[in-house]
């Protein structure tokens, strides 16, 4: 078991600023967040802290946020079993539902069983609940898929039910990597899952590209990911809030990428680009 660090973060206001500190906190390193009525608690590994990159986050400089905060390492606590305690299934409108092995089947919802363990992709972030949504109106019969930064591989697990062929999951995160394993295994699908990043991408050539990131990768990486789309294939991008949209869709009409839908969940979007 791995020792942790747990931050109370005090936001004022609270909204929007919360969604998008946690978003910026996953960025170095925090895996898991309780939202309190004033802020929220954030969860990360003692040995993967570092205090001058939570400093320098672009929120930390914001004038139109005030964000303090106090922390205490919290050691010897069995994770696993404190996400289990949280965990609950989550449907998206009546037709996916995402739980856990503990919980009840649902009779007539297309299933998605996933043990919630540190990585992100539970379903109950707004970002993994919007691609769901984008993916129920893709046909995904035979479609090579590519899922990056894979999280517990949700993603590339529905689009293997959806009929998917070959489906190639990557994480920079090891933890990650295992439990999209393990997550595979439990849901009957096959996956080929990999550590790293967009470097990792060679000449191999994909039809749908599904990418829940952040911001700051997407802008960096989405030149790769057209490199290796097949023409009229499909890219489906996330980790955005609403305020990142124009600078990601500039960087996709360089790319000769076309907005074809675009979601929007509280602070945060989903879009749809067409090759």
């Amino acid at each position: 078991m791995q020792n942790y660090l747990e931050f109370n973060f005090k936001i004022s206001p609270l909204q929007p600023w919360n969604e998008i500190l946690m978003a910026e906190l996953i960025e170095i390193g925090f895996d898991s967040f309780t939202e309190e009525m004033d802020g929220i608690l954030g969860y990360v590994q003692k040995d993967l802290f570092n205090e001058k990159e939570l400093k320098v986050l672009p929120l930390f400089q914001n004038k139109e946020v005030n964000i303090e905060y106090s922390f205490q390492e919290m050691p010897n606590i069995n994770w696993n079993e404190e996400w289990e305690k949280n965990f609950s299934p989550i449907n998206i409108e009546d037709k996916v539902l995402i739980r856990a092995e503990f919980h009840e089947s649902v009779q007539g919802m297309h299933e998605i069983v996933i043990q919630p363990k540190m990585s992100f992709g539970t379903g109950h972030h707004p970002t993994t609940h919007l691609m769901i949504q984008q993916m129920m109106d893709i046909d995904f019969k035979d479609k090579k898929v590519l899922d990056m930064g894979c999280g517990t591989s949700v993603l590339a697990i529905y689009a293997k039910q959806k009929g998917a062929g070959e489906v190639k999951a990557i994480d920079i995160d090891e933890w990650s990597v295992e439990n999209s394993k393990e997550n595979a295994q439990r849901n009957g699908v096959e996956l080929d899952i990999e550590q790293g990043t967009a470097d990792n991408l060679g000449n191999e050539k994909y039809d749908i590209i599904l990418a829940n990131i952040n911001r700051n990768i997407l802008i960096s990486d989405i030149p790769t990911y057209v490199s290796v789309l097949n023409d009229g294939g499909k890219l489906l991008l996330s980790g955005l809030c609403f305020f990142d949209v124009d600078d990601i869709l500039e960087v996709c009409r360089d790319c000769k990428l076309e907005l074809k839908k675009q979601l929007q969940r509280e602070e945060w979007v989903c879009l749809l680009l067409e090759k």
